[in-house]
């Protein structure tokens, strides 16, 4: 999604009211600390190795990966829509949604992070019937509702 917006900046599209990104991988670089920290406690992705590295192989091709487009996170944010991040302490790419998350408040930009103690990567989408998944529903509705007037 950040890549697309960046893209559609590019263009003159306009953008959506508002934002959601749920534990977004934004830097391909394997610079975020989390990707070495949350190796083997991250239930889903496991580590960055295997389908996280083969993944960025895939999608990045022979371009370089600091590119904007490719790792989103070392793009400018500057009017940006507002937006809703969530990710957990147990999720790999948390720091590349913190990193995003900072980079969208430096560009000026209404963006709220929700971090779930305990929570891998996209645990809220499976176990649906938790009271992470039920809260991170609830606030991203009323989060929508705030901004997409």
């Amino acid at each position: 999604m950040l890549a697309a917006l960046l893209k559609f900046r590019e263009f003159g599209i306009a953008f959506p009211g508002a934002l959601y990104l749920g534990m977004p991988w934004s830097d391909l670089t394997k610079t975020g600390d989390t990707q070495y920290t949350n190796e083997g406690l991250d239930r889903l992705l496991v580590g960055s190795e295997g389908l996280l590295s083969q993944s960025a192989a895939l999608y990045a091709g022979n371009h370089d990966l600091l590119m904007p487009l490719i790792s989103p996170v070392y793009g400018q944010y500057e009017s940006f829509p507002p937006t809703y991040l969530v990710t957990g302490t147990r999720d790999l790419l948390l720091s590349d949604t913190v990193r995003v998350h900072q980079k969208l408040r430096q560009a000026s930009v209404v963006a709220e992070l929700n971090v779930y103690e305990g929570m891998s990567h996209a645990d809220y989408m499976y176990a649906t019937d938790t009271p992470e998944s039920r809260q991170v529903s609830a606030e991203l509705n009323g989060f929508l509702l705030r901004h997409m007037q």
